[in-house]
């Protein structure tokens, strides 16, 4: 981190908190000089990553916070974070979808941002677990009807039954059991955590053998997730980086984890602020 002075807020609390992870614990004046900004500026940053609950400030400085990997946030506790990267996500991520596709969407706040994207899509076959997914296809359809047409090419959703997450998602034998009878051109998948030693991974079990029949039932698979999901750890794996084709991300990742993340997936769009214009491809 050099001259960052002109960052939106947004994108300079994502270098701070890259750099919290990456060392374990940053101080004020560090960052004031690495960012050439105000020690006033840095302690406003420090104070709104506090209370999205990612980094816990100690004198002098910040330290990241260390969840339990049985630690599971509620939809509506992620729906507040990064916002931007989310949309930024969803956008580059629908941009991968053909018409007439079969998609499959699991749960989670970055899918459920996709899912208004997708919305524009004629023809499509939905297939989710998520009953917050369903609703804004649902809820599209229904404002269409109150206008007196039926809107063309509306997407045919198929929600899965099963047991309700703290994320909104249904998950166990009755989910699984829908999903293994299914086949689709692409899943876009959202994750807890991703690393390359953990690869994939929820704080949830029902959700992990869920995903995983989501998985073997894709032709395609896409994880969609913002920077803040990489270095995280749930407390069980469902996949390995090598079994993701694309992972769609944003801008907040260093050139270094980029980089990592190369080494151990054949497809990274980078999307939003930071990438070209049509997202990093590799």
């Amino acid at each position: 981190m050099s001259d960052n002075q002109s960052l939106l807020a947004e994108q300079r609390r994502a270098l701070i908190l890259d750099e919290v992870r990456r060392r374990g614990g940053v101080r004020v004046n560090e960052l004031t000089r690495r960012l050439n900004v105000s020690d006033m500026t840095v302690r406003r940053d420090l104070d709104a990553l506090s209370r999205q609950g990612v980094v816990e400030k100690v004198h002098g400085g910040a330290v990241p916070v260390v969840e339990a990997s049985t630690h599971e946030p509620g939809f509506e506790a992620k729906s507040a974070l990064e916002l931007t990267a989310k949309e930024d996500i969803a956008r580059a991520a629908a941009a991968l979808v053909q018409p007439g596709s079969a998609v499959a969407l699991s749960g989670g706040t970055t899918t459920f941002a996709l899912a208004r994207r997708l919305l524009d899509v004629p023809e499509l076959t939905v297939v989710t677990n998520s009953t917050r997914v369903a609703d804004v296809f649902h809820t599209a359809q229904q404002q269409t009807g109150a206008a007196g047409a039926a809107r063309p090419g509306a997407a045919m959703v198929v929600l899965t039954g099963g047991v309700r997450t703290p994320s909104d998602s249904l998950v166990g034998p009755v989910a699984d059991q829908a999903i293994r009878s299914l086949h689709f051109d692409m899943l876009f998948l959202g994750v807890h955590g991703i690393s390359v030693e953990a690869g994939l991974s929820t704080p949830n079990l029902g959700e992990a053998e869920t995903n995983r029949h989501f998985m073997r039932s894709a032709r395609r698979v896409v994880v969609v997730a913002d920077h803040t999901k990489w270095g995280k750890v749930g407390l069980s794996s469902f996949a390995t980086l090598d079994q993701v084709d694309t992972f769609v991300t944003d801008a907040g990742l260093s050139d270094e984890i980029r980089e990592e993340i190369t080494e151990h997936l054949p497809g990274l769009v980078v999307a939003g602020p930071g990438a070209d214009a049509d997202g990093e491809r590799s």
